[in-house]
């Protein structure tokens, strides 16, 4: 399988350039990435611990599914696309957008977008990315990323934070 290619952007979030995953990750040149938050009728959150062979954060917590825009594609479409590949969620509509977060150390100089979406599951999830998978209360999360920030992948921590304080404000 080939090396995975994307597109590099600058501080605007503009399309500069292209390069392997590889370079991407080992030289932080900015890109571009979408998380996702999946709500059950409980209000519970999916979060997913991820594998163990994974390149960033391996066997650390994380939204219920993430990854990198290919190059090209629009976060819309690559937010459709990962819910599929990770968790075998297919959506007829995009998922709400939440907010938008810039590139920086925490998301690994990753532009990510937040989407909102409810799901019941089950989920298929991917072996390769994830190592298991949990329903959670947003409050158990909240404890959970106080007490134990280690557990978390970053930026998952970035945007749980700031997901949290924009509910609190509406």
């Amino acid at each position: 399988m080939s090396e995975e290619v994307f597109d590099v952007v600058n501080e605007r979030d503009e399309v500069i350039g292209r390069q392997t995953r590889r370079e991407v990750h080992r030289t932080g040149l900015k890109h571009r990435a979408i998380h996702v938050f999946v709500f059950n009728s409980r209000g519970e959150v999916f979060l997913q611990k991820r594998s163990m062979s994974k390149d960033s954060s391996p066997g650390l917590w994380d939204s219920s599914a993430s990854g990198h825009l290919d190059c090209g594609e629009d976060y819309d479409a690559c937010v459709v696309r990962e819910l599929h590949e990770e968790i075998g969620l297919n959506v007829n509509t995009c998922p709400r957008r939440l907010f938008k977060v810039n590139a920086c150390e925490q998301t690994g100089q990753e532009f990510v977008w937040l989407y909102q979406c409810a799901s019941e599951g089950p989920f298929t999830l991917h072996p390769e990315e994830i190592e298991r998978g949990e329903w959670f209360t947003p409050e158990r999360v909240t404890a959970w990323v106080k007490e134990r920030p280690q557990d978390f992948a970053p930026a998952f921590m970035l945007l749980w934070t700031r997901f949290v304080a924009s509910a609190s404000e509406h």
